[in-house]
């Protein structure tokens, strides 16, 4: 597609289980297994799921920082050309990552704090000898201001700064080289919920005035559901659906979806909802169980659900459902009761 600025795949990242004295691998952790979705250029593509699903170890290796096991990583470069990142060698990869960037967590361990911001935000630039000297000093004040910060304390260490200061020094990190593509993992999950605010509104003016594009990683429905354009589902590293957010909030297709969905708080104390509370714990991604991973807990299983893994097909348009009663299913959204 035209208008597509990444497309991932067949995406899995499987991470060694090794015992013994010789560490012998006896296993495999499936973080991320068998992912395909696509960003379009300019939109916000969310990424939700509980703890440990596998959305940051996705994200990261969509740039490489850990390396995949398989998969197709395909992304426009400046040149309009869709490069396949998989295939890069080191220097194909410094060049591709001018154009994609990563905004970490942890607002405190993301930053060296022996380090001043302008050594931290001009980092980038110097290692790809895009500015040096005065030139560098002013880019780097230019970014500063750019994600309202005071110009003036370049010197300063980061302990000088507030966790949403230092995210905001993180943001104009990830911003030094001009990227056309950020991946925003867990952004403000760190952060007082004003600070978060603050933060989702500054990240929405820069991809406005920046033409931006963003894979939003998120626990957070509320947070989701405001920055989202499309939103995609992880359970035990696999995605189980896929649409557009007013689509995912008003009409659910999947039960893990619904059971997530009536969990998301209601912002008026006086409206009450039903309540889903899930049987049984999350599926151990070292030993997923048979056919769909989503099973054992759901309250709609059949017998196919355990001996036949669902297909993530498109049951209306642009919506895309891993199960195998999704056309039958009739699932509440955040709809009060």
């Amino acid at each position: 597609m035209e208008d597509n600025i990444l497309e991932v795949q067949s995406m899995k990242k499987h991470f060694p289980i090794k015992k013994g004295f010789f560490k012998r691998v006896v296993g495999q952790v499936k973080a991320v297994d068998d992912i395909s979705f696509y960003v379009k250029a300019g939109e916000t593509f969310g990424l939700v799921g509980e703890s440990g699903c596998g959305k940051s170890t996705l994200g990261k290796s969509l740039l490489r920082a850990i390396e995949p096991s398989s998969g197709s990583v395909k992304f426009k470069n400046r040149n309009n050309e869709m490069v396949d990142v998989m295939d890069l060698d080191q220097k194909g990869l410094r060049d591709i990552r001018r154009d994609m960037q990563l905004i970490f967590q942890d607002p405190y361990s993301s930053l060296n704090p022996r380090m001043t911001v302008l050594n931290i935000i001009g980092e980038p630039l110097i290692c790809n000898k895009i500015a040096k000297g005065n030139e560098l000093r002013e880019r780097v004040k230019h970014l500063m201001e750019i994600v309202g910060l005071n110009s003036r304390h370049l010197e300063r260490y980061p302990h000088a700064f507030s966790g949403g200061q230092r995210q905001r020094i993180g943001i104009a990190r990830a911003l030094a080289t001009n990227p056309k593509f950020l991946v925003c993992d867990e952004a403000v999950s760190a952060l007082d919920v004003s600070i978060q605010a603050q933060i989702i509104n500054l990240l929405e003016d820069l991809q406005k005035s920046l033409n931006l594009s963003y894979l939003f990683i998120s626990h957070d429905l509320g947070v989701i559901q405001h920055i989202s354009d499309r939103v995609g589902v992880m359970y035990v590293g696999k995605l189980v659906e896929m649409t557009t957010t007013e689509e995912l909030f008003s009409n659910p297709k999947h039960p893990y979806t619904e059971a997530l969905l009536s969990a998301k708080p209601m912002p008026n104390p006086r409206l009450k909802k039903e309540r889903i509370i899930l049987k049984g714990e999350v599926a151990n991604p070292a030993k997923p169980p048979s056919g769909c991973y989503f099973h054992p807990r759901c309250p709609y299983a059949k017998e196919i659900c355990k001996l036949e893994a669902p297909s993530l097909n498109e049951v209306k348009d642009g919506h895309h459902v891993a199960c195998h009663f999704a056309s039958e299913l009739d699932l509440k959204g955040t709809v009060a009761i």
